[in-house]
């Protein structure tokens, strides 16, 4: 996920590297259906590497521009990338308490939408994640907007414009991909001890073998509870995979692309994201809502968005040294 970097000699200067790359999702929303698979899946990474441009940021995990504070020092934190030739603002909306004004910097036909801030790490608390988010959110209902990771900052505007001119192919390329297209989230969770129970009712081999152990009061025997407890996961992964397969193609031809994310916990069978043309919006709410009826007695489903493409493609700006 992350570029390569050179073995640091002894250094003074710093180059970025962009990349933009597919990065994991979140957020809620709407209450519906999930689906994985990668049939259609698309994976967008350019690793990108710009002529010089003193950027604060080290967007590693959620947040971190910067090494350190520097007291008295203004910069510009970034949201995400546009096109736009001509200046823009989105009121005064911007991250941390002052309520800065949100406008474009621009090279060419990309612009960046930024705020002014002081030069320090942004903590990813809920209040500073929401301030992003919104203003990613304002964008997107008028522009197509590629985001940026949380918390980062560059120095200068010069320094920003600098970056937009070293990519400006790819970020070219890659928003004509994203254009008039919206990323939707969508989870699928089961009641797994349910699923368990009526595996030792329903599945044949499972319940022989369960009733033999019944009958013959075995279950405190560990090698025949290992043997169940093998054939119980292997149906339930058996069953998951079919239920994951039902969801994704009812779902297939209305999204553009697909990404799995991890599952999180036992009960979760399916995460996934979902880049879905504008205007094709209704037709995926629609297959979503009429796959989670099909399942309603089985399934939880959990449907998010829309939000720009966060698991399709992403920019972060790795600090890498350059001797």
């Amino acid at each position: 996920m992350s570029p390569k970097k050179q073995p640091p000699k002894k250094v003074n200067k710093s180059r970025e590297t962009a990349v933009l790359e597919a990065v994991p999702s979140r957020k809620t929303g709407k209450t519906a259906a999930p689906t994985p698979t990668p049939a259609i899946r698309s994976n967008n990474k350019l690793e990108l590497t710009p002529r010089s441009a003193e950027q604060m940021s080290r967007s590693g995990s959620a947040a971190s521009p910067v090494a350190a504070r520097e007291e008295g020092v203004e910069g510009r934190y970034v949201y995400g990338i546009i096109q736009a030739s001509q200046p823009k603002t989105f009121g005064k909306t911007g991250i941390g308490s002052a309520g800065e004004n949100v406008y474009t910097v621009h090279h060419g036909d990309v612009a960046a939408v930024v705020s002014k801030t002081s030069v320090f790490i942004f903590d990813p608390t809920r209040e500073n994640a929401l301030a992003h988010e919104h203003v990613i959110e304002t964008v997107m209902t008028t522009n197509t907007i590629i985001p940026m990771s949380f918390g980062t900052v560059f120095r200068t505007e010069d320094d920003i414009k600098e970056v937009l001119k070293s990519i400006y192919p790819s970020l070219k390329d890659v928003l004509k991909q994203m254009q008039n297209k919206l990323e939707f989230g969508l989870k699928v969770t089961w009641d797994r001890d349910r699923v368990i129970e009526e595996l030792k009712r329903d599945h044949e081999e499972i319940h022989r073998f369960h009733q033999e152990l019944t009958k013959k009061h075995l279950q405190s025997t560990y090698f025949a509870r290992m043997q169940l407890g093998r054939m119980i996961e292997k149906a339930l992964a058996e069953r998951s995979a079919d239920y994951v397969r039902e969801i994704y193609d009812a779902l297939r031809a209305t999204c553009v692309a697909s990404r799995d994310n991890k599952v999180i916990g036992d009960k979760m069978i399916m995460n996934a994201a979902f880049l879905i043309n504008r205007d094709k919006e209704g037709d995926f709410d629609a297959a979503v809502n009429k796959v989670a009826q099909k399942f309603s007695d089985r399934l939880n489903f959990k449907y998010t968005g829309p939000w720009p493409p966060y698991n399709f493609v992403n920019i972060r700006l790795k600090l890498e040294r350059a001797t």
